[in-house]
């Protein structure tokens, strides 16, 4: 075992973790309040109170469980803001360890709400994942060594799904590995870095796809292993987290897996390299809590519920056929998101295809709404904007993957542009027509590609872009 060994505790491991979660949902919060009412407020792109409507038609008192949120009792434009700023006050309260629990619950409540509320705009992977540690993290200060445990099946299902998603899908850039020959280029918001990470010799490309199996896919099985196997599976996981963060702006999804990597570690690792102040404070202020047999049996229930659905989700994405029963009890528990699945860029996007928005006075004479942060001018450097998430320039990159048809919510975005709604311009980069709306706007395709070394030396353009054709057609107020 070694001289320097001891009985494993979590008492700083916990008090970390849950400062860190803190974090992140205090830059959640703030995000997402930014941006609320262009979003989702009244003269926002799809209306909160609309879709309260539409649900309210559709189900009755079972529309609180499959839909929880606390805005059944308020839709207004006060009560979005009020909540984001609610979870703004309760993420403070957590970092400065003030009333944790209580902050907890409510912070997961809150941004529960929001998932439901912001309907296309907050469906991300990094959004279930933090309501999901969110939820765990309610209970790490009543049984920490179970949560621990819990926490790492997540942290195994989230890198173990990434990575079978890969192969499962077929996808022949992953087989071949010269996925990464594309992933900078083409990803959503990429960073200043992916430039140069694109221009990599291929080698390095290829051998990075590898690598990137080798963590998703091996690296996982370490989390149950003793405790020097785990710290190697923490800190794999953590270089391929760095990496992904300097090269693509994921908002704070590569935080939040680094966060969930403390629970690899013990307080015994962290004392070598945390200062020494720290960890007295934290000792000093930590309590150690006797479950009871009634407490403790609960929370045995609970992880042996986390981790059958788990299990049933990982038994699903593999193609294995799902009992009833086990149907039945996931299907339950799906609306409170404290169980999911996982895996992004199951297929590599080999091409970029960005959506233009022009508006006209005329018809004739057009001129280009330019977006906060996705690729518009070709000599605009790629910007950082983690960890806050501009997600309306994220729906932008899935629109131009499909039709308008499969974005009914680009349909009203551009009748919001046709009224000059300061709540949706406001989620612009520029607006050119600040006093009047435009009679007319439109939206057309360009493929964009990153500049060579050469085109960037001689034109300063970080971006080449062509003309793919029409994604809608030139459009007035109420056609």
């Amino acid at each position: 075992m070694g001289r320097d060994y001891e009985p494993p505790s979590f008492d700083l491991v916990s008090w970390l973790f849950l400062r860190a979660i803190g974090l992140i949902y205090l830059a959640a919060f703030i995000s997402f309040s930014v941006q609320a009412l262009g979003l989702i407020g009244s003269h926002g792109i799809l209306p909160l109170s609309e879709f309260a409507s539409a649900i309210r038609g559709q189900f009755g008192l079972e529309r609180y469980w499959w839909f929880p949120m606390v805005f059944w009792l308020d839709q207004s434009d006060f009560a979005i803001q009020a909540t984001c700023w609610a979870g703004t006050a309760l993420s403070l309260l957590l970092i400065f360890d003030v009333l944790p629990r209580l902050s907890l619950f409510f912070l997961y409540l809150l941004y529960l709400s929001l998932f439901y509320a912001g309907q296309v705009f907050m469906g991300f992977q990094w959004d279930v994942l933090l309501l999901e540690s969110g939820f765990l993290a309610l209970f790490l200060s009543i049984a920490s060594k179970p949560v621990i445990w819990l926490l790492r099946w997540l942290l195994f299902r989230f890198m173990f799904l990434s990575g079978s998603v890969k192969l499962l899908s077929g996808d022949p850039t992953w087989a071949n590995l010269s996925a990464l020959s594309y992933h900078f280029q083409t990803q959503p918001l990429p960073t200043p870095l992916a430039w140069y990470a694109h221009h990599l010799p291929q080698g390095i490309l290829t051998a990075s796809t590898a690598a990137t199996f080798v963590i998703e896919l091996a690296l996982p099985f370490l989390i149950c292993c003793p405790r020097r196997l785990r710290f190697v599976a923490a800190f794999g996981i953590l270089l391929l987290e760095v990496l992904i963060l300097l090269t693509g702006n994921y908002t704070f999804f590569n935080l939040l897996a680094m966060a969930l990597c403390l629970v690899l570690f013990d307080d015994a690792a962290l004392r070598k390299v945390l200062p020494s102040r720290l960890t007295r404070f934290v000792q000093h202020h930590v309590h150690e809590i006797k479950l009871g047999q009634i407490v403790s049996f609960a929370a045995g229930a609970f992880a042996l519920l986390i981790v059958f659905a788990g299990l049933v989700q990982i038994h699903g994405v593999f193609g294995g056929r799902i009992s009833r029963p086990a149907m039945w009890i996931d299907n339950r528990i799906a609306p409170l998101c404290i169980v999911n699945t996982y895996g992004l860029f199951a297929v590599m996007t080999t091409a970029r295809t960005e959506i233009i928005i022009e508006g006209s006075d005329d018809g004739v004479h057009w001129r280009e709404y330019a977006f906060k942060y996705k690729p518009g001018d070709v000599r605009r450097p790629p910007l950082w904007n983690i960890p806050h998430q501009p997600r309306l320039d994220w729906q932008m990159w899935f629109a131009a993957l499909g039709t308008p048809s499969q974005n009914p919510w680009f349909v009203l975005f551009l009748q919001r542009l046709l009224e000059n709604s300061p709540e949706v311009t406001a989620l612009l980069g520029s607006n050119p027509f600040p006093h009047k709306p435009p009679l007319y706007v439109r939206a057309l395709l360009y493929r964009y590609r990153f500049s060579s070394r050469e085109e960037k030396e001689t034109t300063g353009a970080w971006w080449v872009r062509q003309p793919e054709g029409i994604y809608y057609p030139a459009t007035a107020f109420g056609s």
